[in-house]
């Protein structure tokens, strides 16, 4: 469980535009989806331990405009039970969820026994886009910054595994992803109006992260840093670094043979169907 060691949580934090060290060069797709694939394998054993054993895991991903949140999240269940593995990422909150105390809409979405909720931004929207945009003052982000803690002490000591992710990327890699979205009509999607807003707030956000680093990176529940840089080697790593923070075994289980079925005993009906056609 994260928190034993709080050495473990200190992750080669840099400020401004460096990310943590890492290895160079752009990971190959073929040695991508390979280990990909392996362990894609593991979190279907870690899957089947969460539900045997009635677990609750919170993961959070939080992180810059760009910095790879979504394609490191769509790694992690591709290939999973979206009933177990779920993923909550809240759109702008309604009137009526402003009038409540901040963290009120968040809490029911925490995970109940044999789930794994994933956070696609989370609660730290105040600590970050909230607070750069002008979306809440700066008292209330610091208030938030000395609650906040203690909610998270909670929620561990109810036995919920409580893993946070920061992914770090460089201004000139963002610019650059950001610049792809704009041409792509896969991506135009991803470039909201927020980015464009706060496209060129880069040493706000930087120091709004530090502010949230010094006050919630706690011994129970610390933020690991992880470089996205290159987005195949961050997704790898975070997925690698999730199985080896939640303990799970591979549960027994009987070699499947599909047996021999007898078809054509029944005929069927020439209804009159209407086909897709086939363009392809």
């Amino acid at each position: 469980m994260p928190g034993k060691d709080k050495k473990d949580s200190k992750h080669h934090r840099k400020s401004g535009s460096e990310t943590a060290p890492g290895r160079t060069g752009k990971l190959g797709r073929k040695e991508y989806e390979h280990e990909l694939r392996r362990l894609h394998i593991e979190l279907v054993k870690l899957q089947q331990w969460v539900v045997h054993e009635g677990l609750k895991v919170c993961v959070v991903f939080e992180g810059r405009d760009g910095a790879g949140k979504g394609g490191t999240i769509k790694a992690i269940t591709e290939r999973v039970s979206s009933r177990v593995f779920r993923v909550v990422a809240l759109p702008a909150p309604t009137d009526r969820e402003k009038s409540q105390m901040y963290l009120q809409r968040y809490v029911p979405h925490f995970p109940a026994a044999g789930e794994i909720v994933i956070f696609d931004r989370s609660w730290y929207n105040r600590a970050g886009v909230e607070r750069v945009m002008g979306f809440c003052t700066e008292e209330q982000a610091e208030s938030f910054l000395r609650a906040v803690p203690l909610v998270e002490r909670a929620m561990v000591d109810s036995g919920i595994i409580l893993i946070k992710y920061w992914l770090e990327v460089s201004p000139e890699e963002q610019q650059r992803r950001l610049e792809g979205r704009v041409d792509d009509g896969r991506k135009i999607w991803k470039l909201s109006p927020m980015d464009l807003k706060s496209y060129d707030k880069w040493d706000a956000y930087t120091h709004a992260r530090d502010r949230m680093f010094q006050e919630t990176d706690t011994p129970f529940a610390p933020w690991y840093v992880a470089n996205s840089e290159d987005k195949k080697r961050g997704r790898l790593n975070v997925i690698s670094h999730l199985l080896a923070n939640v303990p799970y075994q591979q549960l027994p289980h009987k070699k499947v043979k599909l047996k021999h079925r007898r078809i054509g005993e029944y005929k069927p009906v020439g209804h009159p169907f209407k086909r897709v056609p086939e363009l392809f």
